[in-house]
């Protein structure tokens, strides 16, 4: 009888002890992210160590085409490390921060800008009030391109003798990257005043603003057009009515609709950004433009998402996502969620609320930090 099912007996033993690898492999790789940089698409990463990674997030979160940043470790040689692990263990591992972002939107180059401005790149022994290999500053590179532009920029920032000791920030090639733990995600959003005082008493800031002064906040592709005009004041409604058309006023400032297929940015196909016709701000980019066929402007996404505004609107007997800039408060026109990939949003802009800014006339109007999302790589 044991004869007849052990052939039987074998290959369920078999099958049971592959799914166990499955099952053991799947749990691995839950905290475990590939370290391919996947530049087909409109997605691609970079791996950046800078000290602490709460204080690396914020730099990096808010430029215009990063998706996403993730805390995590890399560089060590033990398979999913626990924060303790990594900070008073011997694994090897560093903390670091795992960027996700749109190459048609920032380049690599950009992003190692943003590095080198947030981090004491002469440090060996850690950054600022955290000692130890854990928090040591390293680029690890995904590819050959990425190795180039990296060393090329250390090269770089060695020759520009802003620092008096030599550049120690290694590179190496990427290796396993195994997310931190949920809490550390954003910490700075989910522990504001935790995180202000840490980063303050690290000294951090009092570094950079040393070294970088003005420039630590250069920001490539970002939403320092937001801070530029965080004290702009808006003109009096009669001021308003000289300096905008009657289409303009009446759209901006009384919530009204422009006209499809007769307005002047509908089949506009030249590549720059489009601002606020009050404030100025930065609000879409002719990347993000498409045909919608509805006779207005139609984007699939904000150039800087902080300088957009919602609300709902209830008028017309329906229910709309009304869409406003921040510091003009300019009635735009309405969100949608009919748009194409990869947002599937569809936002419907009246021009009479934008203005366009050509690509080859952005730095002399002031939006230079934009020119690189227009450059061939």
């Amino acid at each position: 009888m044991i004869k007849r099912y052990l052939p039987c007996l074998i290959v369920f033993s078999f099958l049971a002890l592959i799914l166990v690898k499955v099952n053991a492999s799947s749990m691995n790789e839950s905290r475990s992210q590939n370290t391919e940089a996947k530049m087909s698409g409109q997605s691609a990463i970079a791996t950046f160590a800078g000290g602490c990674f709460w204080c690396m997030e914020p730099p990096f979160e808010k430029l215009a085409g990063v998706k996403k940043v993730v805390s995590g470790y890399t560089g060590g040689q033990t398979a999913n490390p626990t924060y303790e692990d990594v900070s008073y263990g011997s694994t090897g591992h560093v903390e670091a921060v795992q960027i996700h972002y749109n190459p048609d939107q920032i380049s690599y180059k950009d992003l190692l800008e943003v590095f080198w401005r947030n981090i004491d790149p002469t440090d060996a022994g850690g950054q600022f009030v955290d000692r130890g290999h854990s928090y040591i500053t390293g680029i690890f590179v995904h590819n050959e391109e990425q190795r180039k532009l990296a060393e090329a920029s250390k090269a770089e920032l060695e020759k520009s003798k802003r620092f008096d000791k030599k550049i120690v920030t290694m590179i190496s090639e990427a290796k396993e990257y195994y997310n931190a733990e949920e809490y550390h995600q954003d910490y700075y959003k989910k522990n504001p005043v935790r995180y202000k005082f840490y980063r303050h008493r690290s000294g951090r800031d009092q570094f950079i603003d040393k070294h970088w002064g003005k420039e630590r906040e250069y920001m490539p592709i970002n939403a320092s057009m937001q801070e530029s005009n965080d004290n702009f004041s808006k003109p009096s409604d009669s001021e308003l009515k000289e300096k905008l058309t009657a289409i303009q006023y009446k759209v901006t400032q009384k919530d009204g609709t422009e006209p499809p297929f007769q307005n002047e940015f509908w089949d506009n196909k030249k590549a720059g950004i489009y601002v606020d016709i009050v404030s100025g701000e930065a609000l879409f980019s002719s990347k993000d433009k498409f045909d919608s066929k509805t006779g207005w402007p139609s984007f699939t996404r904000p150039l800087v998402e902080e300088n957009i505004v919602t609300h709902t609107d209830k008028s017309f007997f329906m229910v709309r996502t009304e869409v406003r800039s921040k510091q003009g408060d300019s009635h735009l026109g309405h969100i949608f969620k009919d748009g194409p990939q990869p947002t599937g949003l569809r936002y419907c802009i009246n021009s009479a609320s934008l203005r366009f800014i050509p690509a080859e006339k952005l730095k002399e109007e002031g939006y230079g930090q934009f020119i690189s999302l227009f450059q061939k790589a």
